[in-house]
């Protein structure tokens, strides 16, 4: 069979008729408890437990089966497993490799969550933390310590939207620990506009919160596997009770038949939005991987299909409290809120010393506020005159 453009995989995976019995839509199968006819098709199901077998509600239902086959032949795995928000897939996928005594090499410009769970929850397992700036390519392979379980990279780096040369990572690790989990966090590139695991990492994962689900009105995880990995990342996530419910399952099947389309728009309006900026005398840099300025620009050229809508820039000033209010309060198109990846624009600041305290290993290399954002579906020139208008407030 030829292999299917992403574009139409995006609409026909996890659509078989199984999971969709006559409809478009895979069906919404909503329960705890699965009734068996006879003994022996209790005995088939539960041999076939992980294996798509209607079990018991917590290993999954048609619902789930059908989202988690289309993530796995997305992202070219094994399979896929589902969790209750993106934090929970990072937190898990890491839990279900590591033990007392291991070691985990994590990126330094992770989304701030993750590393809270490396400082505030692994290390009272007796997990160490090694962090690596993210910038590190070949040299990484002399950080790696006998006890490293789990090397845990990120791509654009969370804020600061740094690409790293994963090829150059992968490699350096394998020489120094072939048997080390790489796990990377996938969520920018939304899955499929960076194939991680064809590029040697172990585990994708996704906040499925953000592009998946597109509208900013359900949360999940995934975290795609490869066949070295899927049996204990699946079976040590059902014993931690990871599931999501049938409704959100749905929800993230259905986004993904418009994902290559909104992906389209965003990568469209966000590097038009990023040239603007990178034009304007406030600015300082733009922090676009698109854009040759991005740090790991050539890596995101060679390595990734296209990209998102989320980055950032960085003002040449520091902007007072009241300036950061004056700024930020009065936009009209863009609003203020946690996550992104809906149809809806977002803004948020940061102040060099804020980031510089979750950038363990490089710190800081700019002295003026920096804004992120995530350009939405909007008309781009309203999104533009709104900025226009940002800028005139604080200067």
């Amino acid at each position: 069979m030829t292999k299917k453009k992403i574009e139409t995989a995006l609409i026909a995976a996890g659509r078989a008729k199984k999971f969709t019995q006559g409809s478009v839509n895979s069906v919404i199968q909503r329960a705890s408890s699965l009734v068996f006819d006879t003994v022996a098709d209790k005995k088939r199901a539960t041999a076939g437990r992980a294996s798509g077998e209607l079990f018991y509600g917590r290993r999954g239902t048609l619902t789930h089966f059908s989202l988690q086959e289309a993530m796995t032949e997305l992202e070219g795995g094994a399979g896929c497993a589902l969790y209750p928000c993106g934090a929970a897939a990072v937190a898990n996928a890491i839990l279900a490799f590591v033990a007392a005594g291991d070691n985990v090499l994590m990126s330094g410009s992770v989304y701030e969550p993750t590393q809270d769970f490396c400082t505030k929850i692994l290390s009272k397992m007796n997990v160490t933390t090694t962090w690596f700036d993210h910038s590190i390519g070949t040299e990484i392979a002399e950080l790696v310590q006998p006890n490293t379980k789990v090397v845990f990279l990120e791509s654009p780096g969370s804020i600061t939207m740094e690409v790293q040369d994963v090829p150059a990572i992968v490699a350096a690790v394998r020489s120094k620990a072939p048997e080390a989990i790489i796990m990377l966090d996938n969520t920018w590139a939304a899955g499929i506009l960076f194939r991680a695991l064809d590029f040697g990492v172990d585990i994708s994962i996704q906040a499925g919160t953000k592009y998946l689900i597109g509208h900013s009105d359900a949360m999940i995880g995934t975290a795609v596997a490869n066949e070295r990995c899927w049996a204990q990342l699946r079976e040590n996530s059902y014993l931690m009770g990871q599931m999501v419910d049938a409704d959100t399952a749905y929800m993230a099947s259905r986004g993904l038949r418009t994902l290559a389309v909104r992906l389209r728009q965003h990568e469209e309006s966000s590097i038009r939005i990023a040239n603007w900026l990178a034009e304007r005398p406030e600015v300082a840099v733009v922090n676009h991987p698109a854009l040759p300025q991005c740090k790991g620009h050539l890596f995101w050229k060679r390595d990734f299909t296209g990209s998102s809508g989320l980055f950032s820039f960085v003002l040449k000033q520091k902007l007072s409290p009241q300036q950061l209010a004056d700024y930020l309060d009065p936009f009209e198109h863009f609003s203020m809120a946690y996550s992104w990846g809906g149809y809806e624009s977002l803004i948020l600041a940061n102040q060099p010393e804020e980031l510089a305290e979750i950038r363990p290993v490089a710190g800081v290399d700019f002295s003026g506020t920096l804004v992120r954002l995530h350009i939405g579906l909007e008309n781009v020139d309203d999104l533009l005159d709104d900025l226009a208008a940002g800028f005139k407030r604080i200067s």
